[in-house]
């Protein structure tokens, strides 16, 4: 299959301010988080990438552009809402200090697959619907330009971490021991038989061997000699 890059936007207003943002609309990075996102940009600038798809909520689309700006072609810029943040529901625009003292706060760091947010969205079906359209958009953009294919899906933190722990094979309750910090990139590939994890939550570090793309096949035994920068 191809390789997607998982990118989280970088830092906005509100997480600047401890807000949970949830779908709000007009919330943009601030000036670190344009910062951020120039560096991730930065780092896939050697990797031809066919594709950036984005959350359609403006800090990604934002982070989206700096990825795009540096890119010498002209991938595919798809918006897809099944990639949107969490419908925190009346969580939504408070404070994460104030949310702390919620009964519902304890089940969310210990059993997020039984939460559903008031009047918004369970933490289940925000998993089931960001995993099915990565994999699906996986397939498409490997029909399409071959297995070698490299993209990037920007999106938000819970989604991101919901995504990696189903690729690691790891249940939703464990997904809050993953930690996707602003801008920060993630690799995953999609083989014939399981998916692999190439990387999660990095914010520095050469990615030009990308552009080679990563065999499929069994793992190695031992971990391997790794891949070669260009």
């Amino acid at each position: 299959m191809a390789t997607v890059i998982l990118v989280r936007h970088g830092r906005t207003t509100a997480n600047a301010t401890g807000v949970l943002a949830g779908r709000t609309v007009g919330v943009s990075l601030d000036e670190i988080g344009r910062d951020q996102a120039a560096l991730t940009g930065d780092r896939l600038a050697a990797v031809p990438l066919v594709a950036v798809v984005s959350s359609p909520l403006e800090r990604c689309q934002q982070t989206a552009q700096q990825i795009l700006d540096r890119q010498p072609g002209k991938p595919f810029t798809p918006v897809d809402a099944d990639l949107t943040e969490c419908d925190y529901g009346q969580w939504q625009g408070r404070k994460l200090t104030d949310l702390a003292t919620e009964d519902l706060w304890p089940l969310v760091q210990s059993q997020p697959s039984a939460v559903v947010f008031p009047e918004g969205e369970s933490m289940a079906a925000m998993q089931s619907r960001a995993v099915a359209a990565i994999r699906r958009h996986d397939a498409a953009f490997e029909a399409e330009h071959g297995p070698e294919a490299v993209w990037v899906a920007v999106s938000h933190g819970d989604i991101i971490k919901s995504i990696l722990a189903d690729a690691l094979g790891m249940h939703l309750d464990l997904f809050q021991r993953i930690n996707v910090g602003p801008a920060s990139v993630s690799i995953v590939r999609y083989g014939p038989g399981r998916p692999s994890v190439h990387a999660t939550n990095t914010d520095a570090g050469d990615l030009s061997w990308l552009s080679k793309g990563i065999q499929s096949g069994d793992a190695p035994v031992g971990g391997g000699a790794g891949h070669k920068a260009q």
